[in-house]
């Protein structure tokens, strides 16, 4: 699915040399290196203020816990997403409340979301997910009417634009992912809290290191959610080469739409993903099949790589069975979830080993 040694191979001796330099330097938390990141990559994304986290799911919970969702608290979110999303809104005491996603985007379907807000809903978590950014300003006007903030899970869509705007500066929190398999991915876990908003700047960074400020001086209780400056500075030798491989990534789901449209397959069989809004960045590549198990199978069969995102949508998960959803509640992303499968799409990929992938997919269902 993804070959991160080859997208490394051209960085390497930058790679090892920044590392080197990190660890001659004596600084491995925080420090100059996170600094100049944060400023590189809040330029890269296009908001005021980046602060670097230990995870994209310590980004969340910096979010949540910055805004003081808790016990008794409710938080709008999907069911189609990485566990994270809502394992975080439960890791603070709120109960997530799960709204059913579109069928072309699989993002959050706004239309739903407002018949969801109570007294009790305290924000609107919406998943940009795969990389194609929800419809933002939808969102950001129901927000806004409830005062409600809105948190951005952009752990898969660094440098997505929308038509509201580049996503992660659209809420009062953006929560990003360096995972490795990202489109922007460290040397381990690695994330980025950010906002346009200086005064809940100063709250993440605050709840990033254990509450305190200034040192040993504790107003609110925090967590150890700090970037190591070893990723920071790895990252920022990554970060020019960003916008190259997104655009490789965009040529490749490009050929694939091309290649699968021209095959003329009966839509039951194989429908493509919808680029709802030019700046999909395809942090996956997802097709829709009603013959899932039999194409991953013949897939996996030529030694071709594939992966579910995701088998299992969030309200059907069994640690979220005391929330009361029924098999049948949300029916789009559980339908989703039997049908979806991932192709690889990275920017190493090529165009032979690509051709490769869609010419085994087409003979599958010819055969």
């Amino acid at each position: 699915m993804l070959d991160v040694a080859a997208q490394n191979g051209p960085l390497m001796q930058r790679l090892i040399d920044k590392a080197a330099e990190v660890i001659r330097s004596g600084r491995y938390i925080l420090g100059p290196e996170v600094e100049a990141f944060e400023r590189e990559v809040a330029k890269y994304i296009g908001v005021e203020h980046a602060i670097g986290v230990s995870s994209g799911t310590d980004a969340l919970l910096v979010a949540l816990m910055a805004l003081g969702i808790g016990a008794g608290d409710e938080v709008i979110t999907t069911p189609f997403s990485f566990f994270a999303t809502a394992g975080c809104i439960a890791r603070v005491g709120a109960k997530p409340v799960f709204v059913d996603i579109r069928p072309d985007t699989f993002n959050i379907d706004v239309e739903q979301v407002e018949a969801s807000v109570t007294e009790r809903t305290k924000a609107i978590l919406p998943v940009h997910l795969f990389g194609q950014a929800c419809d933002m300003r939808a969102l950001r006007e129901i927000a806004a009417k409830h005062q409600l903030p809105l948190i951005e899970d952009a752990a898969q869509a660094i440098g997505t634009r929308s038509p509201a705007g580049p996503v992660g500066g659209l809420g009062a929190y953006g929560c990003f992912s360096f995972f490795p398999s990202k489109n922007l991915g460290g040397f381990g876990d690695g994330g980025l809290v950010t906002t346009n908003d200086a005064d809940l700047a100063d709250k993440a960074r605050v709840i990033r290191a254990h509450g305190s400020k200034p040192k040993y001086y504790h107003a609110v209780v925090g967590g150890n959610f700090r970037l190591d400056a070893l990723q920071a500075a790895l990252l920022r030798v990554k970060l020019p080469a960003l916008e190259g491989w997104t655009s490789v990534r965009r040529q490749n789901a490009d050929r694939y739409d091309a290649a699968f449209a021209a095959a003329r397959l009966d839509p039951s069989l194989l429908r493509t993903p919808v680029r709802r809004f030019e700046g999909h960045i395809y942090n996956q590549y997802v097709i829709r099949t009603s013959q899932r198990d039999a194409l991953q199978t013949n897939l996996k069969r030529h030694k071709i790589a594939t992966a579910i995102y995701y088998p299992v949508p969030l309200h059907r998960q069994e640690c979220f069975a005391y929330l009361g959803y029924a098999v049948g509640s949300l029916p789009v992303a559980e339908n989703a979830s039997e049908e979806v499968l991932a192709l690889p799409i990275f920017s190493g990929l090529g165009e032979a080993r690509q051709a490769r992938i869609i010419d085994t997919v087409i003979d599958t269902f010819d055969r």
